[in-house]
């Protein structure tokens, strides 16, 4: 029997390069899937490239800084499954620049998305797994949620918040038993990477770069994650909560 056989798991994010693998992991499992994301088309194709049966899945569109939102795709979870069992709070956004340059708008948003988004999804799934027994919700920190790099106060501020956050909210929904752990990728070959990498490097040096600087010998991958959301998500760490896993090659900056 496969592991996640009749879970349901809920992830936003779920169109980004480690939302997606992790959704992959989770099928072969045999979970049912609630896929969320803001990018519709590319959710579309996440959901495609699936190839599960109807019934096995629900893609939800969703802006998750807006609280109509995240009660609606906890609603729509709760109508096609009856519960969400495993919640991978992911939706993320990197923005970076030194404090003196930054624009305080691009602040906002980011720390809308990763701050606000992350609180909210825990406030409604943890009503929603109130009701049900519990269940097991990872939120996606950061090497950047403990450490310090120059040009990535923003982000490092909202995953910071992320993870104290997650600890307050993980020892007030013990009693429910309801467990709230958080993964801490380090530098992960996405397109977020990717993207923090053309704003802080001038040429393509950067994969050697990080490649020598990971004890490890090179950068992770999403299936890296996955599997450790995978890892939270089940009974194997059944007596872990209000704690972190951080998956980056021994790359740490704390």
């Amino acid at each position: 029997m496969a592991e996640f056989e009749g879970k349901v798991v809920l992830i936003t994010g779920a169109a980004g390069g480690i939302g997606s693998v992790t959704a992959k992991y989770f099928a072969d499992e045999g979970a049912k899937l609630v896929l969320v994301d803001f990018t519709k088309d590319r959710l579309s194709e996440v959901a495609k490239d699936l190839a599960l049966d109807n019934d096995r899945y629900i893609t939800v569109n969703a802006d998750v800084t807006k609280e109509s939102d995240v009660e609606n795709y906890v609603a729509k979870a709760e109508e096609a499954f009856g519960k969400i069992d495993v919640f991978f709070n992911n939706a993320g956004l990197l923005r970076t620049g030194e404090v003196k340059d930054s624009d305080i708008e691009e602040v906002k948003k980011c720390w809308d998305v990763n701050i606000v988004g992350a609180f909210l999804g825990l406030k409604h799934v943890i009503r929603s797994m109130e009701k049900t027994g519990g269940g097991s919700i990872i939120c996606t920190g950061s090497i950047d949620s403990f450490g310090a790099d120059p040009g990535n106060a923003i982000y490092a501020a909202s995953k910071y918040a992320v993870m104290g956050m997650s600890k307050c909210a993980a020892l007030e929904a013990a009693k429910y038993n309801i467990r709230i752990n958080v993964i801490c990728p380090g530098a992960i070959n996405i397109g977020m990477m990717r993207q923090y990498a053309k704003e802080m490097f001038e040429d393509e040096s950067w994969v050697d770069t990080y490649n020598k600087k990971i004890p490890m010998g090179r950068m992770g991958r999403p299936d890296d994650i996955a599997k450790g959301v995978l890892f939270l998500a089940s009974e194997r760490s059944s007596y872990m909560t209000g704690t972190r896993l951080v998956i980056d090659g021994g790359y740490k900056h704390e």
